[in-house]
């Protein structure tokens, strides 16, 4: 038995495109041979109805010049049976006499014409038949008081034969100018896709590039695709751009923290002594904690530089009640480094449109350079205030040494330290605050502290209404 499973038929563009024109094709030709069959009808109908006309003005002339008492004349007889197939059907009657001859009783026309006027046509029943008859009334010159009724009738086969006959060649003419005309289109749609080959090659000869593939000569309906793959692209570009700037940084930063563990693992091995261990571990823990520092700042600021916040990843935040128990978390920490943490704020309601755990690593980032370098004895104060513009204010102030005024616009820049700084550090903690100030819409602004140390303000803008649940 075979098991093999049949393969799902691949999308076509040329079989969709001749599809698509190939329906709408065959209902304009089914509409075309109505309207064709409509219109040779039509013409049919217009031939035969002259025809009868004639006909029955012909045999009245006729019968209008005899004299009889209640018979025809037998060429006027011959005239008016003579149908090899059956289908005429004639009446003649006086206005006095009645009935003077017919092979059939036709019923009259609803409006008697006229004595000399054109024949009247219309439509009768008779039996199972449709007849289209016409009928014209004439003076008697043998009796000028008398007058003949003259109706000739006949069925419509006639008519619609010749319609499907008229019908039959247009379609066959029809058939082969749409053969024709898909033809050329199956010759058009192959030589068309012909445009896409340049793009096909310049992407084939391509190896590990990423620039855009867009150019003059792609097609306008092929463009939002090409547009598409460039955006594409670009975002692979700055993941990829991300990846090595954190591979570098971390090459960077850990280089010195790793060289450090080397050389203190080599002393204690060459003085086995028990004081130099003891002092090598301490060393060695002192720079396991900067590379662990190290390393979380560098994921950090890799996640700070990620593409912004979508908007379904953000929530509305209060920040009168987010800011005080981050700040909470950070007491005890301040108290052994010996540094007085406060916080001042309103108990009002703030709303912010973001990320919760984007703004906490954003507020632990400036509290920890806070503490770090203002040094023990120090103040640091995190304020949280309303804006005039319906935004909200973050700030961290503290009363340690400060920056020179020159140096404020590269706090944000990575592992920048102002000179002359022994504290341990990075230089990666405002950058990451920049950066996620920057995902957030927000602008962080750096000046010096009152009446010294250094002050970093981050001032959201208004939470846009929506909805997004406050978290």
């Amino acid at each position: 038995m075979n098991l093999s499973r049949t393969r799902p038929l691949r999308p076509s563009l040329r079989r969709r495109l001749l599809l698509v024109l190939l329906v709408p094709v065959g209902v304009l030709l089914l509409l075309d041979a109505l309207l064709t069959y409509g219109v040779a009808l039509s013409y049919a109908n217009r031939v035969h109805d002259r025809d009868l006309s004639d006909d029955a003005v012909t045999l009245a002339t006729m019968v209008g010049n005899e004299q009889f008492g209640s018979d025809v004349a037998p060429q006027a007889r011959f005239l008016l049976e003579y149908d090899p197939e059956g289908r005429g059907y004639f009446n003649v009657s006086s206005a006095r006499h009645g009935l003077l001859a017919g092979n059939e009783r036709l019923p009259e026309p609803p409006r008697a014409p006229a004595i000399g006027a054109a024949p009247t046509l219309y439509d009768l029943q008779m039996a199972k038949h449709t007849l289209r008859a016409a009928t014209v009334r004439v003076a008697m010159r043998s009796d000028p008081g008398d007058s003949l009724v003259v109706t000739v009738a006949e069925t419509l086969h006639d008519r619609h034969r010749q319609a499907r006959e008229i019908l039959l060649l247009a379609i066959v003419m029809q058939t082969l100018l749409i053969a024709c005309v898909l033809s050329l289109v199956w010759f058009g749609v192959g030589r068309g896709l012909r445009v896409l080959d340049p793009l096909t090659a310049r992407l084939a000869a391509r190896n590990n590039e990423l620039t855009p593939i867009d150019g003059p000569d792609v097609p306008l309906e092929i463009r939002p695709l090409t547009r598409t793959i460039d955006a594409l692209f670009a975002r692979l570009r700055g993941m990829l751009t991300l990846h090595d700037r954190f591979i570098a940084d971390a090459a960077h930063q850990l280089r010195t923290p790793l060289t450090g563990l080397s050389l203190h693992v080599e002393h204690a091995i060459a003085n086995p002594q028990p004081e130099t261990v003891a002092d090598a571990l301490l060393h060695i823990q002192r720079l396991v904690r900067r590379a662990a520092r190290t390393s979380a700042q560098l994921l950090a600021l890799t996640r700070a530089q990620a593409p912004s916040l979508e908007t379904g990843e953000c929530t509305l935040l209060d920040l009168a009640r987010f800011i005080p128990e981050a700040v909470a978390d950070r007491v005890h920490e301040a108290i052994r480094a010996g540094v007085d943490l406060g916080y001042e704020g309103s108990d009002q309601p703030l709303f912010v449109l973001g990320d919760a755990a984007s703004l906490l690593d954003l507020l632990d980032n400036l509290i920890d350079n806070a503490v770090r370098y203002a040094g023990r004895g120090s103040t640091v104060t995190v304020r949280l205030a309303a804006r005039a513009d319906g935004g909200a204010s973050l700030s961290v102030e503290d009363n340690g040494p400060g920056v020179p005024a020159e140096l404020l616009p590269r706090l944000s820049e990575r592992f920048f330290r102002v000179a002359g700084n022994n504290e341990e550090g990075s230089g990666l903690g405002l950058a990451i605050v920049q950066r996620i100030a920057e995902r957030h819409h927000a602008e962080a602004v750096y000046r010096p502290g009152e009446p010294r140390g250094l002050c970093v303000e981050v001032r959201f803008p208004a939470a846009p209404t929506g909805p997004a649940q406050p978290a």
